[in-house]
């Protein structure tokens, strides 16, 4: 998967930011303050870290080796995607999704009621 691709796809999720917080070479993706997508877009090949229910960022782990547990995070919870093309776009695309919508599980009330009222 392309750099300028992932971009657009974390961009358009419902209340998404794009903050550089850890230096330049860490693009954070956040919604309503909190992180859903971290990517080290200057690795080569590209590498992203999101969220993911415990049990199921296991089985990501053991399903494809491009999956490591989250590097600099709480490896429970987050893990570390090497965009090495081993794993389909669809796959990468439907992790991404299930982080966003964990992270806006974990929003305040006010917070998820406020995301959306937002437009797109």
């Amino acid at each position: 998967m392309e750099f300028a691709a992932l971009r657009t796809y974390l961009a358009q999720k419902k209340g998404s930011t794009e903050e550089m917080p850890f230096g330049p070479d860490a693009l954070v993706f956040k919604v309503m303050g909190k992180m859903y997508a971290l990517v080290a877009f200057q690795a080569t090949p590209l590498r992203i870290t999101l969220k993911c229910e415990p049990e199921h960022a296991l089985f990501l782990r053991d399903q494809y080796p491009a999956v490591q547990p989250g590097y600099y995070m709480n490896k429970q919870h987050w893990n570390t995607i090497t965009l090495d093309g081993s794993i389909p776009p669809a796959e990468i695309l439907s992790m991404i999704d299930a982080s966003y919508t964990l992270v806006v599980k974990g929003l305040k009330k006010a917070e998820r009621q406020q995301l959306e009222a937002m437009e797109g």
